[in-house]
């Protein structure tokens, strides 16, 4: 309506221009009442056609826009009732949306009690997996199984598959030996490609040696330090067998107690445990060892020399039994008491030279334990020491102290052992030495008596 009046408006002001333009023109060229009358008429006649002109297209245009608003009214009305119609589907869509919620969870209510045990499964099948020995040979299982422990969802079908794969790839696999090429990362660095056999899910071999798969690394590395040699020597025999059966040391901790073969200390480690007790106590049995060596060395030559005198005692050698014997020849005409007294001094002489050194491994062989003790008493010191200065909380502080105590015990009775038997062997071949002297002086003497008689 404001446009309409908007329209008139602009129209009335045209026609009052025209008007008055018209009439100024015809003003001008009138040159008497009589034409200004005639020209006024006419353009009053003028203005009449023109505003009934103008009524016409006004009313024209009034119809369409009357035709207009109807049209929109019209369209307002449809589009009322559309959206009553719209609220009423979407009130009743929530309605269907809530019962099917209630459906889904009503549905769903067993799928989740899966969905769970699906994820629990596949959880555990991680943990064994990961660190499966298996997964040195086939690589990249867990990967499936780590979408479905972190899944929100339902899994499908393929997904579900892929754990079952899994697991059944585990089960078999581990009561199988397999070879196949594999990366070993190597301890000084670098990697290499061998043939490695492996033994179900318990343990790696290759070169005779047994390796372990990191699963962190995602890494096949040797031992840091391998078994004992006939277990090597086992496993060496077990990669070269390519059929039949053979005996082979199996870790049933996978892997756990051949790692624990790095943090094992070895037997020069827990030599040097004994620190400085520990080196004296080797000192004693060096020496002891090396006396009973020279002693056992001159025994036995002067055994033989005496062995090889007993066959020509006519001619008296430079060997115990030949100063004897030269003894007696020097006194073959003395009394038999003279005689004995002049052996008997001889003997003397030459005991003290086959006795030497004897001694001395029996004394080594008595302190080697007392100094064990010496370092048991020191390494407990220190560990009192270490117990009031820390207290008890870490026992690896107090480990270095305890093992010293128990290394130089142990250092100890292992240096009195062999010291005690090869001192019964020194003294043995000495005190035989001297038995083969007395009974020789003994004989000389019962046979010079005979012939005094």
């Amino acid at each position: 309506m404001k446009q309409v009046v908007k329209h008139l408006v602009t129209a009335a002001a045209g026609i009052t221009m025209a008007a008055g333009f018209a009439f100024s023109a015809s003003a001008q060229q009138a040159t008497s009442l009589d034409d200004l009358l005639r020209i006024v008429q006419e353009n009053r006649q003028s203005a009449q056609r023109i505003d009934q002109e103008r009524e016409r297209r006004f009313m024209d245009e009034r119809a369409d826009r009357q035709q207009m608003l109807r049209e929109a009214q019209q369209q307002y009305s449809n589009e009322e009732q559309r959206g009553q119609r719209l609220q009423q589907e979407f009130a009743q869509n929530e309605i269907d949306i809530a019962n099917k919620e209630t459906e889904l969870d009503n549905m769903v209510g067993t799928l989740g009690e899966i969905f769970g045990v699906i994820r629990g499964s596949a959880s555990d099948a991680i943990g064994r997996i990961s660190t499966s020995v298996v997964s040195a040979q086939y690589r990249g299982r867990e990967d499936v199984l780590d979408s479905l422990a972190e899944a929100q969802e339902l899994p499908n079908i393929s997904e579900l598959e892929e754990l079952w794969i899994a697991l059944l790839t585990e089960m078999r696999e581990s009561g199988r030996i397999s070879r196949f090429q594999g990366e070993v990362t190597l301890l000084e660095g670098g990697t290499e490609t061998r043939e490695i056999v492996r033994i179900g899910a318990f343990n790696l071999i290759s070169n005779g040696e047994y390796l372990l798969y990191n699963e962190d690394l995602g890494q096949i590395q040797p031992l840091g330090r391998q078994p004992d040699g006939h277990i090597l020597r086992a496993a060496a025999n077990f990669e070269s067998t390519t059929s039949g059966y053979a005996p082979v040391y199996v870790d049933p901790s996978r892997g756990g107690i051949l790692s624990l073969l790095t943090q094992r200390a070895t037997l020069m480690e827990r030599y040097h445990q004994g620190s400085t007790v520990g080196y004296a106590i080797t000192v004693v049995l060096a020496i002891g060892i090396l006396i009973a060596i020279y002693k056992l060395v001159t025994l036995f030559l002067a055994g033989a020399a005496i062995r090889s005198q007993l066959k020509n005692p006519e001619n008296p050698g430079n060997n115990p039994l030949g100063r004897i014997l030269k003894v007696y020849h020097e006194n073959k005409h003395a009394d038999v008491e003279t005689l004995e007294l002049k052996l008997d001094e001889a003997i003397l002489r030459e005991t003290p030279k086959i006795d030497s050194g004897v001694g001395i491994i029996k004394i080594l062989a008595a302190i080697s334990p007392l100094m064990g003790l010496l370092g048991t008493v020191i390494g407990m010191i220190g560990t009192f020491q270490s117990i009031t200065l820390f207290g008890t909380g870490d026992p690896r502080i107090m480990a270095g102290d305890i093992s010293m105590a128990l290394v130089t015990t142990a250092l100890g009775l292992i240096a009195a052992l062999p010291l005690i038997v090869i001192h019964s062997i020194v003294a043995g071949r000495a005190k035989a030495i001297v038995q083969v002297l007395d009974e020789q002086a003994a004989g000389i003497i019962a046979s010079h008596a005979e012939k005094g008689e």
